[in-house]
């Protein structure tokens, strides 16, 4: 999966093109969100449990904020290099990053990055037991998956639970890219040195330093590898800190911790968000929704209206039976697979 900047890097003259059209950082921006709410649902709440569109408050919100501390992250390091003397070696950036979020009663000193260690974990293979299913567990079974759908149903209300699922040490949530985990912390944890976080590709350690000794919070292996490079953390001070974690394949967790109770992912809003979807994707998917307005009206389809185009440079030249007829696209039957998009 590439970094943040090499993903963004890939579409710098279109956007740079834009921004020399609308002249300003501020009209760029409505450009943005004005284009994420007239062709995504990132704007769009969701109604009730059965709707699979939008999000529960809050969510969209936190996405934009996330990004944001991301970048903002990258420039102060770029500051940092730039300060160093020029016979200094440029240290590379932390694999891990760790962004204090400060409330307005603690705004004091400045926050300390920390680095993960870069130890690889070996992928260790699941293996599915058998068990025979004893008389009458038939009806404790239903019980048990009707109890699980009523609380992933409340968890999807929840911006920290969506997709996810509230634990007794934290609360977890993800989209298709991307995991958020918040681990809760005591009122008096309000500074990131008081807290000791170690992120592995396969594995997480989150504790509280407390005197000369570490209170562990959450320790475990992912249930799926993360980026560590993509992955960062910060201190919501008194409330949580939040892992925000990058997913290395575009699959939906069941569990944060592999040995913890998973969720059923059949009961989770699994639809991809229009933001996910790469420039391909979009025409296509522009393409359908073109096309399904235009059927409800009676009109030519895409295809359809590709064929007409070639059809008419045919219909009026020299010897054609319809020269100096009218084009009449109804003699035409043209099936969607006659062209090639």
């Amino acid at each position: 999966m590439s970094s943040p900047v090499e993903m963004t890097e890939l579409y710098d003259n279109a956007l740079l093109g834009i921004l020399q059209h609308v002249g300003n950082i501020q009209n760029f921006l409505q450009v943005y969100f004005g284009f994420l709410y007239r062709k995504t649902d990132f704007y769009r709440l969701l109604g009730g449990p059965q709707d699979r569109m939008g999000f529960p408050p809050g969510v969209a919100e936190n996405m934009v904020f996330k990004t944001f501390k991301l970048y903002e992250k990258l420039a102060e390091q770029d500051r940092e290099r730039a300060m160093k003397p020029a016979k200094e070696p440029k240290a590379a950036p932390p694999a891990i990053q760790e962004l204090e979020v400060q409330s307005e009663l603690e705004a004091e000193a400045p926050v300390e990055e920390k680095r993960s260690s870069e130890e690889s974990t070996s992928v260790t293979a699941s293996s599915e037991l058998s068990e025979e299913t004893p008389a009458g567990a038939t009806a404790a079974s239903h019980a048990d998956s009707d109890t699980t759908k009523a609380g992933q149903e409340s968890y999807q209300t929840n911006a920290d639970s969506y997709n996810g699922a509230v634990r007794d040490d934290y609360t977890w949530s993800q989209d298709y890219t991307d995991v958020e985990i918040r681990v809760h912390v005591p009122p008096t944890v309000v500074k990131g040195r008081q807290v000791s976080v170690d992120l592995q590709p396969g594995r997480v350690r989150v504790a509280v330093n407390e005197g000369g000794s570490q209170r562990v919070l959450i320790e475990g292996e992912f249930t799926h590898k993360i980026n560590t490079e993509n992955s960062l953390w910060s201190l919501e001070p008194g409330r949580c800190v939040l892992l925000s974690l990058s997913k290395t394949g575009e699959v939906w967790w069941s569990a944060v911790l592999k040995g913890e109770t998973e969720i059923d992912v059949n009961q989770i809003n699994r639809e991809r968000t229009m933001a996910t979807v790469d420039e391909e994707e979009h025409a296509v998917l522009d393409r359908l929704t073109f096309d399904y307005h235009q059927k409800l009206q009676g009109k030519p389809q895409s295809h359809e209206m590709k064929v007409h185009e070639m059809l008419k440079k045919g219909w009026d030249a020299e010897g054609s039976p319809f020269k100096g007829q009218d084009f009449d696209p109804s003699l035409f039957n043209i099936p969607p697979n006659a062209v090639q998009f």
